[in-house]
């Protein structure tokens, strides 16, 4: 789906404001009836979505039966993927940015799950609501601070959830420390930091034909991500990508249940990165009439988060440097902390707990603590994860949802979840350009953070 920040106003006629919308108690009986069989369809089908679907389509429970994106391209790679687990055919919806919409009026879609480009996906959740489908939304940050509570307030108004699909929540590593966390061997919780610290150079830009590493084309001349994300670069500076770093530490100190976010705090660095690229590129050079781009997005930003109970996080983007993936993962309590490296894994990181290692001041590996508090659902399902996406973290995102919407239960990561972690983007874009000022961070339930618990992988179901 082409990008266009401009294509329509978030703040509609139909929706009301934060402050005006009648609360909710809950969102939760959206289906008084469990359903055997979940009927799913796909809003844009890119790179992205091969994985939902491929976990989907190798469930008995699950029939995806209608798939829409503007792009053949795009079709045709997603027809591929139903080919390759011997499914049937979906209905197909291309005929432009809008044909989405006809998808959502079928009769035969219980459930929508968004994988389009960042700018559509409030866009089209708060259609996917207000026409009675439930929602799974991929990760990103928002436009504009307005649109989430535009669908915080569609949510709660037409009872129909969302579920905020970030993967990284469940990644094995992470969900061990969080084990720990709740076993108390941190103490009390003091502060968290998490990122994305990832080289994009070579997804931002690509030859138009082949997705990854391959040139210095972006928009209309690229392929995949290309066409749309490295316009958010170019146009925009902020906290860009947050939820993969806020989500695990935000769940480990129950925000929106419990505790919230209340300001943050941004600042960026020059942006070079992404010139440097384009010059220094075989495809590129001085010459090539990319260079002479302006990318507003600094190299590296940063936004430090307060809670209502005195924790602070600690979030960094990084996407336009050389380096090593890392999204620098930090827990650290009253009686010890957990620091991550690489790409993840029970090996990469370190660990100290100041009792147990009587006072050393020395770093454990992390390896045999990871092992010995690995959380239940990695223990039952891990086998079944192998080969899913990302190290197997999209089956258990996946899981969690299909089982959610069967059973007609709460999402473990909701549509507050969505808003207050989408907000971080703009509300980062506005602090920056005010020198770093503060931010207050909206509270989109609206008080019921204070009463809600926590209900996220509890147990070894999802």
């Amino acid at each position: 789906m082409p990008h266009s920040f401009n294509r329509r106003k978030f703040i509609k006629a139909s929706a009301l404001t934060g402050a005006s919308l009648a609360i909710a108690d809950s969102i939760k009986a959206f289906a008084p009836a469990k359903k055997d069989k979940v009927r799913i369809g796909m809003i844009g089908v890119g790179l992205r979505s091969h994985e939902h679907m491929g976990n989907f389509l190798q469930r008995e429970d699950v029939e995806i039966t209608a798939i829409a994106d503007p792009q053949q391209r795009s079709i045709d790679e997603a027809l591929a993927v139903f080919k390759q687990y011997k499914r049937p055919e979906p209905a197909i919806y291309k005929n432009g940015n809008e044909d989405y919409k006809n998808l959502l009026k079928r009769d035969d879609v219980d459930a929508v799950v968004i994988c389009s480009p960042w700018e559509w996906h409030s866009i089209q959740a708060i259609d996917a609501m207000s026409a009675g489908k439930i929602v799974g939304a991929e990760v990103c940050g928002a436009v504009k601070l307005q649109e989430c509570w535009d669908v915080v307030n569609t949510s709660e108004k037409t009872k129909i959830p969302l579920m905020m699909m970030e993967n990284v929540c469940y990644r094995r590593d992470v969900m061990a420390v969080m084990n720990m966390v709740r076993k108390g061997m941190f103490g009390e919780l003091i502060h968290g930091q998490g990122g994305y610290e990832h080289d994009l150079r070579g997804v931002l830009f690509n030859d138009g034909v082949t997705a990854y590493n391959s040139g210095v084309e972006f928009g209309k001349n690229a392929y995949s991500e290309a066409q749309w994300r490295t316009e958010h670069n170019k146009n925009r500076n902020g906290e860009l990508y947050p939820t993969h770093g806020l989500g695990p530490v935000a769940v480990m100190m129950d925000i929106n249940r419990g505790n919230r976010m209340t300001k943050l705090s941004s600042i960026a660095s020059k942006a070079k990165g992404l010139h440097k690229y384009i010059v220094e590129h075989p495809k590129g050079g001085e010459n090539h009439p990319n260079a002479k781009v302006v990318f507003k997005c600094g190299d590296i930003v940063n936004t430090q988060i307060q809670c209502a109970n005195g924790e602070t996080i600690l979030l960094t983007h990084d996407v336009s440097s050389p380096r090593p993936y890392n999204l620098g993962f930090r827990v650290q309590g009253t009686e010890g902390l957990w620091q991550d490296f690489g790409s993840g894994g029970k090996k990469q990181g370190h660990i100290y707990f100041q009792k147990e290692m009587n006072h050393s001041h020395r770093w454990d590996d992390t390896e045999k603590w990871l092992t010995e508090h690995d959380h239940p659902l990695w223990k039952k399902y891990g086998t079944q994860a192998e080969g899913a996406g990302h190290g197997g973290m999209d089956f258990f995102v996946d899981h969690a949802f299909i089982e959610c919407v069967k059973r007609g239960t709460e999402f473990p990561l909701d549509v507050y979840d969505y808003a207050s972690w989408y907000a971080i983007t703009p509300l980062s874009e506005k602090s920056i350009i005010e020198g770093g000022q503060v931010q207050n961070i909206p509270d989109f339930t609206r008080g019921k953070w204070k009463t809600r618990k926590q209900i996220f992988a509890l147990d070894d179901d999802y």
